[in-house]
């Protein structure tokens, strides 16, 4: 399976972290809402905690390196600490049956960790560039970002998850279809159709700026 192929676990950890995390995942499933499925949660999360930290050091330095450079400087353990705190919340409403189930939960949030922190980052970039191209330029200059270059963007922030996501990791992050489909554990063809179904959305929002066809005489 795909989603097998992406890291490599030590093999006696694997084996021992394996088999009690679907301990408890069996406990949760009987635990119903209580307190008691708080409890369990949280001590899956401590077992399953180097094998995550794993996940999030593979994903970040292979996937997201300039997280880890200035001005962010993200680390493996801030990041597992934000992801933790995902899955608290995330799975007080969804019970994963399996171990695969639980690290595809897992793999979901740490993506969504660190495409969040990459936008997050890129707009305060956008904001400094633009703080100091006002200093630099005359009052009356009128220097800002461009209409039709706020549009492109919040058009591109406005795309639903899937379409926007694929958008960013290969027009942004630069990322090769195949690349990206390792990345999600998706099909190169399902890779492709969201790069199409983002750009098809983009251009129904953006038409008026698309440049007109020319005419053949």
């Amino acid at each position: 399976m795909r989603n097998k192929e992406r890291v490599s676990f030590p093999p006696m950890e694997d084996s021992r972290t394996t088999g009690a995390v679907q301990r408890y995942l069996d406990e949760l499933a009987d635990a119903g809402g209580n307190t008691t499925a708080e409890e369990i949660i949280r001590a899956l999360l401590g077992r399953a905690a180097n094998r995550l930290q794993l996940l999030c050091t593979t994903l970040l330095f292979r996937s997201y390196p300039r997280l880890t450079q200035p001005p962010l400087n993200l680390e493996a353990e801030e990041m597992l600490s934000a992801v933790v705190e995902r899955l608290l919340k995330a799975m007080r409403g969804v019970r994963p049956e399996t171990v695969r189930a639980f690290f595809a939960l897992a793999n979901q949030h740490m993506r969504w960790e660190l495409n969040d922190l990459a936008r997050r980052l890129d707009k305060e970039a956008r904001a400094v560039e633009l703080r100091e191209s006002i200093v630099a330029a005359p009052q009356s200059s009128g220097s800002q970002i461009s209409p039709n270059t706020r549009r492109i963007l919040e058009a591109i922030d406005n795309l639903p998850e899937e379409e926007r996501e694929v958008f960013e990791l290969v027009r942004v992050q630069g990322m090769t279809h195949p690349e990206v489909a390792q990345l999600l554990g998706i099909s190169a063809k399902t890779v492709q159709r969201r790069m199409n179904r983002g750009l098809v959305l983009l251009t129904s929002v953006l038409e008026d700026l698309m440049p007109a066809p020319s005419e053949k005489s």
